[in-house]
């Protein structure tokens, strides 16, 4: 009951921080009513206060109270966004490579490709977050285990990282995510759209077999809800290639393997993913990632749901 009081305390005064001396509202029942705070001051129960910080946050709080943002119209905003983003599709509706997943696989091969920038790359993403799965590391952990020499990417993106000698470990997956995501948008010559769905591969039958050159988009919400509405049809971006990184059998997973499945594109019956064992699985999805049919690269964990890989688990050095 003590620490609950002291912290109620603490957070009074907080809120009496806050609030610069201006009236609060207080909830009761049924309505708010403005309760008067004084400006927050000192008091025994807390650390004291030098002059020089005390200074410092009144001049911080003085310029927040005369901060206001520049004026702008609605219809400015939504031009901005609109105009923007329709002429990316414009511009993505023939590319050189499409990469179907923003996960550590996918994005490791976009990022890869802004070393090569006379090569257009367009990356979709069914989730509104791109990362996949490594945004954290095994059973929702934060640390990232990564066995070398994938550790080289790290060194080429600074994302710091605690070194054991055959392996290294960065303390939050996100870290590598967050730097992996921004090195491949800040670059030129890619694009991700994100929250879009790739429904289906646009081939063309040869005589040979089928060719990929392409996918068939639409909005992830409509792609989700296509037994629950009318129709709504999709669109295309035509690709020179395409790269398969949708990661291993699931909701949203493995979707290119199962298609050319169905297709008859691959043998029926794919040997799937097996059993975990970290030190073959990784070199078995490394030296696998390939051009499985015409135009079609695999890669990351949907490469073992083709060709029957051990999986991995929570190491990240075939995805990097």
């Amino acid at each position: 009951f003590q620490a609950g009081s002291e912290m109620m305390v603490s957070l009074s005064r907080a809120l009496v921080s806050a609030s610069r001396g201006r009236p609060f509202p207080v909830w009761s029942t049924g309505k708010a009513v403005s309760g008067p705070f004084a400006r927050w001051k000192s008091s025994s129960a807390l650390a004291p206060i030098s002059d020089n910080s005390l200074s410092y946050v009144n001049d911080k709080l003085a310029h927040f109270d005369q901060m206001a943002f520049k004026p702008i119209k609605e219809s400015t905003v939504s031009r901005e966004m609109t105009t923007r983003y329709m002429g990316d599709m414009l511009d993505h509706a023939e590319t050189d490579v499409v990469i179907i997943g923003a996960g550590s696989a996918g994005l490791s091969c976009a990022y890869e490709l802004t070393k090569h920038p006379g090569v257009r790359v367009t990356i979709v993403e069914q989730s509104v977050a791109p990362g996949g799965g490594c945004w954290l590391g095994g059973q929702l952990f934060s640390a990232m285990v990564v066995r070398k020499p994938a550790h080289e990417l790290l060194d080429e993106l600074e994302v710091p990282y605690d070194d054991k000698g055959d392996y290294v470990v960065v303390k939050h997956a996100a870290l590598f995510m967050s730097s992996v995501l921004r090195a491949s948008l800040l670059a030129e010559n890619t694009k991700l759209f994100n929250a879009v769905a790739v429904e289906d591969l646009l081939v063309r039958q040869t005589e040979q077999g089928v060719r990929v050159r392409g996918v068939v988009t639409n909005w992830s919400l409509v792609t989700q809800n296509h037994d629950s509405q009318s129709c709504m049809d999709p669109q295309v971006i035509e690709a020179k290639v395409v790269v398969t990184a949708t990661g291993h059998d699931g909701p949203m997973g493995a979707t290119s393997a199962k298609r050319l499945e169905s297709l008859g594109a691959l043998p029926a019956g794919l040997p799937g993913m097996h059993a975990m064992d970290m030190n073959t699985a990784e070199d078995s999805v490394l030296h696998m990632t390939t051009e499985v049919v015409p135009g079609l690269i695999f890669a990351g964990m949907e490469v073992a749901e083709v060709r029957g890989c051990n999986r991995m688990g929570p190491t990240f050095g075939a995805m990097l």
